[in-house]
């Protein structure tokens, strides 16, 4: 059986992480985000993958090449336009036959799920999630064993059971997405397809998802991954800790990397190859610390994900952010990551202020950005690639590029 990545979008939600990369390549506990899933489907015991691409695809295929290096099998299909789930698995016609796994490359999901749909046998299985609030969601409906309708982001829904995006299907299924037309929203969805199927008469079931499912649709919805992540993370210590170095918990070390004196770094947490980390610094659980960063004296982060090649180099603090690739943090950078009112905080997504439902969010920072000293950066801001601030600047909601 193989399984079908789609991974082709950019996610413009994600921005300005996804400027220089495809979604589904942002780093996780040190990994790219598809790289978790594939390897939730290799424990489930399969091998074959074929991965939809589209957005800067070379960062994907640069990185999984044909498989060979992770011991599994890779093929490529590009989607030239982003027109839809149907589109994007129709994309797969040719290249699978009978029964096959459909997978987000931005969504979590676990080995024992995978291995229940590997053991269905319908025509079309959907994955489906017990939801508090099943109105922002495709529900379906049931007659206890078959599903009877599917229904989108329903007023009223009549079942709390929501579409998750996870799919089994039968090659049957391209019959049906060569006869979907566009919905109104201008895309070809799948789920207009299974609905035809279940007029037909087809059999399509669900299962549902009683383990960790994390669909990754906003920025910080990656501390959230993170944090599941870490959970499992190894004990490995690969680089070199000073005898005045303190670890607590699962803190995995990369080659290459040194821990100073005086650091104080507390489980579990991930730091990449070639790092210099101290001395005195603390970093603190559920933090993810990408290849060739420094993290310098004086220095607190506490449950971020700071990717490659990025300096914070003294007297700075960090929580709850998601900093890109080759960052700089002048001297005394300050992030807040708290309302003073304990209320939710807001953030930028496309343009507009968004709830995240957080009440801790610091910083989310693009590519290549550079602090001046005692720079303050005001809780949920975003900071576009590229840009910078002066020294004692603060920012408040939103650095656009210089």
């Amino acid at each position: 059986m193989k399984v079908v990545i789609l991974a082709a979008g950019e996610g413009t939600r994600m921005r300005p992480l996804t400027t220089s990369k495809p979604k589904v390549m942002l780093p996780i506990a040190n990994k790219p985000m598809m790289e978790h899933t594939i390897n939730a489907a290799v424990e489930a015991g399969i091998k074959e993958f074929l991965i939809v691409t589209g957005y800067r695809e070379d960062a994907i295929m640069d990185y999984f090449k044909d498989g060979s290096h992770l011991g599994i099998s890779v093929e490529y299909v590009h989607q030239e336009e982003q027109l839809g789930t149907a589109n994007a698995i129709g994309c797969a016609k040719g290249f699978v036959e009978g029964h096959f796994i459909v997978l987000n490359g931005d969504m979590l999901v676990s080995t024992e799920h995978i291995s229940h749909l590997i053991s269905r046998t319908e025509d079309a299985i959907i994955s489906v999630k017990e939801v508090e609030d099943p109105s922002h969601f495709g529900v379906i409906e049931t007659d206890e064993e078959k599903v009877t309708r599917i229904i989108e982001k329903p007023k009223n829904p009549p079942t709390n059971l929501a579409n998750a995006g996870i799919y089994l299907f039968d090659d049957v299924i391209f019959e049906y997405i060569d006869r979907t037309g566009k919905s109104k929203r201008g895309e070809y969805e799948i789920t207009d397809s299974l609905q035809m199927m279940i007029d037909d008469g087809l059999s399509v079931g669900y299962e549902l998802l009683t383990t960790d499912w994390i669909d990754i649709g906003r920025p910080w919805d990656m501390l959230d991954a993170n944090k599941v992540l870490l959970e499992n993370i190894d004990n490995t210590r690969e680089g070199t800790i000073e005898p005045y170095a303190t670890l607590h918990g699962n803190v995995n070390v990369g080659k290459n990397t040194i821990i100073r004196n005086g650091a104080y770094i507390v489980g579990p947490a991930v730091i990449g190859d070639n790092c210099d980390i101290g001395p005195n610094c603390f970093i603190r659980a559920s933090t993810a610390i990408g290849n060739d960063v420094h993290i310098g004296n004086a220095v607190e982060v506490k449950n971020s994900i700071i990717m490659d090649g990025t300096k914070i180099g003294h007297l700075s603090y960090l929580g709850d952010s998601v900093i890109g690739t080759a960052c700089n943090f002048g001297a005394g950078t300050k992030v807040a990551n708290l309302r003073h009112d304990n209320k939710n905080v807001k953030s930028m997504v496309k343009g507009e202020v968004v709830d995240t439902g957080r009440r801790k969010l610091g910083v989310i920072m693009g590519d290549d950005v550079h602090t001046g000293i005692n720079t303050s950066i005001n809780i949920g801001s975003v900071m576009e690639p590229g840009s910078s601030t002066m020294p004692g600047e603060v920012v408040m909601h939103r650095r656009k590029t210089n």
